[in-house]
């Protein structure tokens, strides 16, 4: 046995990637994808020279690592213990709470939510994406941000921008309805949510922005446009967008696209773990704002269906189960081996 030591680093102080301006960063990305002077082809960075080691990119790049803290809910917890604490004094004070909105399961029934990670709720998982989004205007750091998503140099209608509108937080309804709009009219599914804000919060890390009251809803739509292309198998064209948003052009969503996938690198990918774990923290932050998901009393229907469900994951598992046996032959997997009496001449 060999001698171990373990050291414990608090997150205050752990290291940190100089910061770099966003303009900066964007000159820099398109600057080495120029053509050089000796050959024609033009050099395009490869993805591992823009690696960083794993303690750096667990802390700055959430939406790439399955093991990172999600940036919203981290933002939220500070509201989050505020709440408890006004309920902990309503409490002591004897204040009512008001009604219970929760139900819970007896032995007469049950009742369960049709929420799941493969198929999230529509409705509740718009309402938790935009909930984190408010946090993220509420609880920013600063109001770091590029001129292609200042609404007031690329507005999305012909009503006149308020003086005030870099200043004023939207509120969490106001979010929602921009948002819910969007998904309506465009007929995106709960999961394109998600992965709108995956994309979000991976610009922010990647190009060290800040989503603030000048322009969350272009980076919020610019998020929706790639997530609805990259995830949906029919995807909404920049031109249908446009007949939504009746003022704005093609060629601003063009460039505000491109723009945008500059800015993530070009990448696109979401890994099946970072998609799971944005799902879970989006529960928790609904359990921890009372935004409970729509539960429904189990019937006999839908009892069959989840016993259908059951039994087709329980064959699928004892037929791989049965490959993996196949495939291994080692002595603690030998089944049916018959013992024989040695025969000594």
């Amino acid at each position: 046995m060999g001698n171990t030591v373990s050291c414990c680093v608090s997150p205050e102080s752990s290291p940190k990637l100089p910061s770099r301006q966003p303009v900066e960063r964007l000159e820099e990305f398109q600057t080495s994808t120029e053509v050089s002077d000796d050959n024609t082809v033009p050099y395009l960075q490869h993805i591992s020279d823009r690696e960083v080691p794993d303690e750096l990119a667990l802390e700055s790049n959430p939406s790439d690592h399955a093991r990172a803290s999600t940036i919203f809910l981290s933002k939220s917890q500070t509201d989050v213990r505020d709440k408890r604490k006004s309920n902990h004094i309503n409490h002591i004070s004897h204040v009512s709470p008001g009604p219970l909105s929760k139900k819970y399961s007896s032995c007469s029934t049950i009742f369960i939510d049709d929420s799941t990670v493969s198929q999230p709720n529509l409705k509740s998982t718009i309402k938790c994406v935009t909930l984190a989004i408010y946090y993220h205007i509420k609880n920013r750091d600063s109001d770091r941000s590029l001129d292609i998503f200042d609404e007031k140099l690329h507005p999305l209608s012909r009503e006149p921008v308020p003086d005030d509108y870099s200043h004023v937080d939207p509120e969490h309804k106001l979010i929602y309805r921009f948002v819910r709009t969007l998904f309506s009219a465009a007929q995106l599914t709960a999961e394109c949510a998600i992965v709108t804000l995956v994309y979000l919060e991976r610009l922010l890390t990647y190009a060290e922005l800040d989503i603030c009251p000048a322009n969350w809803k272009r980076i919020v739509l610019g998020a929706i446009l790639l997530a609805s292309k990259v995830w949906d198998d029919q995807a909404v064209w920049n031109v249908d967008y446009c007949q939504i948003l009746k003022d704005i052009t093609v060629e601003d969503m063009n460039e505000m696209e491109r723009h945008f996938l500059e800015l993530l690198q070009f990448n696109i990918n979401v890994p099946a773990s970072v998609y799971a774990k944005y799902y879970f923290d989006l529960r928790q932050l609904a359990d921890d704002n009372n935004l409970s998901f729509p539960l429904e009393p189990l019937n006999n229907q839908r009892a069959q269906k989840l016993e259908a469900i059951s039994r087709l994951c329980e064959d699928k598992y004892k037929d791989l189960s049965r490959a993996a046996m196949r495939r291994s032959f080692s002595a603690d997997n030998l089944i049916g081996i018959r013992r024989s009496n040695a025969v000594l001449s």
